[in-house]
């Protein structure tokens, strides 16, 4: 499911560096750790009827991401929410909105790796546009297994949401070659984690399954499941999962901001059967639709 160029985002303003620029004249300077080393942190963020999905969960990621990256002078709170409540102003943005959230370390005296060239502070961007979810969860989603295994915290802790996104892009590759919509990933000892861009669940007997997070992000759409089914006496457990598992599940669903909870109907050319009759992934988003707007932040203007 390829995402399309929405020509409402033609001339969007974007805020970067505290400037509100028209998108043509949106830049970052080829000094910029991103562009040096893909040094910075993200978020995705998700505007519904006036109000920002999760806004603070993500801003507390954040912020935890750049202070493990050792970053200098990460914007407060305040000041990151302004930034975002001006661009959405800018835009005319209430709904139907993606955001990507980029802080990056900054610009740099002079290209080269080393943080200590970075002397002039961090770099915020908020980039909105307007984007529906990125999949269709009526239809559901194909996955293929990449041969691209996900970062562990041996070699990158996958706790730390940065834009260092080369091993998800390349099994997103090996779906694309595929014809299929995304690429499962496996940790290093052949566990599943998560896909390429959203985690994983499985329900087998009534009982809702999910990858321990250990080399996966802890996603919070992901958490927010997990509260549903405590909070709604349904069981669920983490624990290490094989593909073995998941291809004999009676359901398997994707979780994250961009695309909410989508069903995964195939894995590898095998068909997800639902033997477990009534879906319990209806309930779940019964429940995650009702909780929307208690968990989103009203817009400032």
């Amino acid at each position: 499911m390829l995402q399309q160029f929405n020509p409402k985002n033609a001339n969007i303003f974007v805020h970067i560096g505290g400037s509100l620029l028209p998108r043509n004249e949106a830049r970052v300077s080829v000094f910029d750790s991103s562009v040096q080393g893909g040094d910075a942190v993200w978020e995705g963020l998700r505007v519904y009827r006036n109000g920002i999905f999760c806004l603070d969960r993500h801003l507390n990621r954040l912020e935890a991401s750049a202070h493990a990256l050792a970053f200098a002078s990460i914007p407060s709170k305040a000041v990151i929410k302004k930034a975002i409540f001006e661009t959405l102003e800018a835009n005319g943005m209430r709904d139907e909105t993606h955001i990507r959230l980029t802080l990056t370390r900054g610009e740099k005296v002079t290209s080269g790796m080393d943080p200590r060239l970075n002397t002039k502070g961090a770099c915020l961007i908020v980039l909105a546009e307007w984007k529906p979810l990125v999949y269709d969860n009526s239809k559901g989603i194909r996955v293929i297994t990449s041969s691209q295994r996900r970062n562990s915290p041996q070699f990158l802790d996958s706790k730390i949401h940065h834009n260092n996104l080369l091993n998800n892009i390349l099994a997103k590759i090996q779906a694309n070659v595929a014809g299929v919509d995304a690429a499962v990933m496996l940790d290093n000892s052949g566990f599943v984690s998560e896909l390429n861009d959203t985690n994983l669940f499985m329900v087998k007997d009534g009982v809702v399954l999910t990858p321990f997070a250990d080399a996966c992000l802890h996603g919070i759409t992901r958490g927010l499941v997990i509260d549903i089914c405590r909070s709604n006496h349904m069981p669920v457990e983490e624990r290490n999962l094989t593909l073995t598992e998941f291809y004999n599940a009676d359901e398997v669903f994707a979780s994250g901001t961009m695309g909410e909870l989508t069903p995964v109907t195939e894995i590898d050319g095998r068909k997800i059967r639902n033997l477990g009759g009534k879906k319990i992934l209806e309930k779940i988003q019964d429940h995650f639709h009702a909780i929307i707007p208690e968990l989103s932040e009203p817009l400032s203007f």
